[in-house]
């Protein structure tokens, strides 16, 4: 596991349950197949062509994300406007293709968020063809020890985002603020 520890930055990805642990220098892996992969990638049950309301993915992840929190002992998440607007952004350009999937411009999108923070940290997702991809995304970060760590770590504040393209590829980021 790799650690910026000025600001305590944890970062992870997901390609359909791939995880790697990154440090935001802008040095990213280009392709999308990463080290540690967690699960064997099977055909997803549906096609992909499933139209989402992707403010009700973001509500789904939200929930399930501070349903964990809560079943651990842990405090519940506060969502931030700012945040999400942030991870919109990010999730919009993966989605049109105008950044790789990766957490490229981590740390501007942090920067971007104009809060004063001790830590932040990122997970990003992409599937496609599932009927609930929300879920999707939760079950493989919940199950993914990188991932996790993000979900369970100490952080207060959080925002999350969705896009998707006419591909049906859905992108969802979330990322996670202790402020101080």
């Amino acid at each position: 596991m790799i650690r910026q520890s000025a600001l305590g930055i944890a970062l992870s990805m997901l390609v359909l349950a791939s995880g790697l642990k990154i440090i935001p220098s802008g040095k990213t892996p280009k392709n999308k197949l990463f080290i540690n992969q967690i699960l064997s990638i099977s055909s997803p049950p549906f096609a992909h062509s499933i139209n989402f309301k992707t403010t009700d993915l973001e509500k789904s992840v939200f929930t399930q994300i501070n349903r964990y929190r809560i079943s651990q002992g842990l405090p519940k998440l506060t969502l931030n406007s700012n945040i999400t607007k942030q991870a919109r952004i990010h999730s919009k350009n993966m989605a049109n293709g105008k950044v790789p999937f990766s957490h490229q411009g981590f740390k501007q999108r942090v920067n971007a968020i104009s809060l004063r923070y001790k830590s932040a940290a990122e997970n990003v997702a992409f599937n496609q063809g599932f009927s609930d991809p929300a879920t999707e995304a939760f079950t493989s970060w919940i199950n993914s020890p990188d991932h996790l760590i993000n979900i369970k770590g100490n952080y207060n504040l959080t925002g999350i985002g969705v896009a998707t393209n006419s591909k049906g590829e859905v992108y969802l980021t979330q990322i996670f603020l202790r402020n101080q």
